[in-house]
């Protein structure tokens, strides 16, 4: 997996995360990556997940751990860009209502405000 980060707007970072989120280094890479976002003082994160093309149960645990650790420390964290097979597996799991989804970024940009 990879996760490049980009800031939005001055206040919104973005990882656009492609390949597959499964345990070991994707799930360290996702950790590690919102990790060091919430270390800078992100308050306002968007998961771009357009490019990931497998998740895995270690993967679907990852993004509820960094929606746990995001809000602990004060901030949001969205997602963007559901493919069809990752947002069956969020549904069928119940964890996609946890989360604001987004199929559109500028929408998801304005959500923040």
């Amino acid at each position: 997996m990879k996760a490049e980060i980009r800031v939005v707007r001055k206040d919104v970072h973005v990882l656009d995360c492609s390949g597959k989120i499964t345990l070991g280094p994707g799930t360290e890479m996702l950790r590690n990556r919102v990790n060091d976002v919430l270390q800078k003082g992100a308050r306002k994160i968007l998961l771009n997940l357009s490019g990931v093309t497998y998740i895995d149960s270690a993967g679907v645990g990852e993004l509820v751990r960094s929606y746990v650790s995001a809000t602990n420390a004060g901030a949001r964290i969205k997602l963007l860009g559901l493919t069809g097979k990752l947002r069956d597996v969020l549904v069928i799991t119940h964890i996609i209502v946890i989360f604001e989804v987004f199929d559109d970024e500028t929408a998801a940009l304005l959500s923040f405000d």
